[in-house]
């Protein structure tokens, strides 16, 4: 069958087999090809593509399969830039999930809907929607790279919407509760007193407190700097040189902070190093210096299970809920706020990026601090009840002539310590103008003597 061509349309062509295509130059002097089933669709991909190439974001790279991509956004970008855990379970939710359920699609051929449907099928499966929101998360985060590569468009994960799961309620420990932890820890002793003890006054996460290191507390500012973390090697990912476990950076760069230590537990802090030595005595030849706070009996990482396990059993022998290790960071911060700790000084602790964060995690607080301040607001009103109504100028009148000048006195001092930077720091309060106005025009009713600010002497009384 002969190609036909539209006016105006140029490239557009008809095929052998019935379908058209339509061809584009691109900026080397390759050709491109777009096809369709009608004139009409290809003409309006061909206006796509032309508007595409003119904003400089028109595929022009070969095609390839979804599957062939992420192995290669893994071990390209990701392998090196992400902790080792994270790699691992990126790659276990790229092996176990998206590749068998998306990986024959093509990158530039994946739809919105295919997506969705995958994870409608994975929550019919069984799956948490906050695992799923997880597949997710990796997948966009992968088709974002697709994009810097110029391999599509745009993300299709944009147009779709993740499940929404329950939010994770936090269980935190009360003080007295607290008590009965460290109560119980104290009685176990070495090594799971210092751990505890600290987890519960600084906030800080697992990772962290295993990564401490005894050159990191300053026992003379009794003060601590999180520099590092400890975690585990994926076994895909092990050498010769790393195996099991390996320092690592913080979470983030506020992470990396310096924490002032209480001093109770600066003391289980001295009581630990003792402990160690005395169990580095016994390892002798064994024992491998790593200088870690917190290790095994011959010095090595700790596995954080070797953690977990006796956390679980001081849980059950005090009789409290089972919580996770992580909840011991949250009771700190918990246990903070009700306290009355300004949040910017609870973010700083606990290293999180912004204080947003702090407010929106521990925004359980938030009533209690609501109250106390009420109860706050509601002592100072009650201490002002004997102090004239503001514009009442009928109870001005009826004072005395000596309660008069003293309450103009008054509020003259406030004002002219307000006015002296030198005199701010003795806190007189801001004056309340009005009340001062009225008592001055009173005063000159009557016939007073009306003093100004240069007339009184630093006590308030006139010179």
């Amino acid at each position: 069958m002969a190609k036909r061509r539209g006016n105006g349309e140029g490239s557009i062509t008809q095929r052998k087999n019935g379908t058209w295509e339509a061809k584009i130059t691109l900026e080397d002097g390759r050709r491109k090809s777009i096809y369709g089933k009608t004139r009409k669709e290809v003409q309006e991909k061909l206006k796509i593509a032309l508007r595409e190439q003119q904003q400089g974001t028109l595929v022009t790279t070969p095609q390839q399969k979804l599957e062939q991509f992420l192995h290669s956004w893994l071990e390209d970008t990701q392998k090196h830039s992400v902790r080792p855990r994270t790699y691992e379970r990126y790659e276990e939710i790229v092996r176990l999930h998206i590749i068998p359920e998306l990986g024959h699609h093509y990158v530039q051929k994946l739809t919105a809907q295919q997506v969705e449907a995958f994870y409608a099928r994975k929550m019919r499966e069984g799956y948490k929607p906050v695992t799923v929101a997880s597949f997710h998360n990796v997948l966009h985060k992968a088709l974002a790279t697709a994009v810097r590569w110029n391999l599509v468009s745009r993300n299709v994960c944009d147009l779709v919407a993740p499940p929404r799961g329950e939010e994770f309620e936090i269980q935190p420990l009360n003080l007295e509760q607290i008590r009965k932890l460290l109560a119980a820890a104290v009685v176990r002793g070495y090594p799971i007193e210092g751990l505890l003890t600290l987890a519960l006054a600084t906030g800080m996460r697992r990772g962290e407190l295993l990564g401490l290191k005894w050159q990191d507390i300053d026992f003379a500012t009794s003060t601590l700097h999180v520099r590092r973390i400890m975690t585990r090697v994926p076994s895909k990912l092990k050498t010769e040189e790393s195996k099991g476990y390996v320092e690592a950076n913080t979470k983030t760069k506020k992470s990396r902070r310096s924490i002032l230590i209480a001093p109770f537990a600066l003391t289980a802090l001295q009581r630990h190093r003792e402990a160690q030595e005395e169990v580095k005595k016994k390892a002798g030849r064994l024992w491998q210096e790593h200088d870690l706070v917190f290790c095994t009996s011959v010095g090595t990482p700790l596995n954080p299970d070797r953690v977990r396990v006796p956390f679980k059993e001081l849980l059950k022998e005090a009789g409290l809920p089972d919580i996770r290790f992580h909840d011991l960071r949250h009771s700190a911060a918990t246990l903070l706020l009700a306290m009355g700790i300004h949040p910017k000084i609870t973010q700083e602790m606990l290293g999180h990026s912004n204080i947003a964060m702090t407010m929106d995690v521990y925004s359980h607080v938030l009533p209690g601090m609501q109250q106390e301040a009420i109860d706050r607001l509601n002592e100072v009103m009650e201490k002002q009840k004997n102090v004239p109504d503001i514009g009442d100028e009928a109870q001005i009148r009826q004072m005395s002539d000596q309660k008069l000048l003293g309450r103009y006195t008054q509020e003259l001092m406030k004002l002219k310590a307000l006015l002296n930077p030198q005199k701010q720091k003795e806190h007189l309060g801001f004056p309340d103008l009005l009340l001062f106005n009225e008592c001055r025009q009173e005063l000159e009713r009557r016939g007073l003597p009306v003093p100004d600010g240069d007339a009184l002497s630093e006590n308030g009384e006139r010179e």
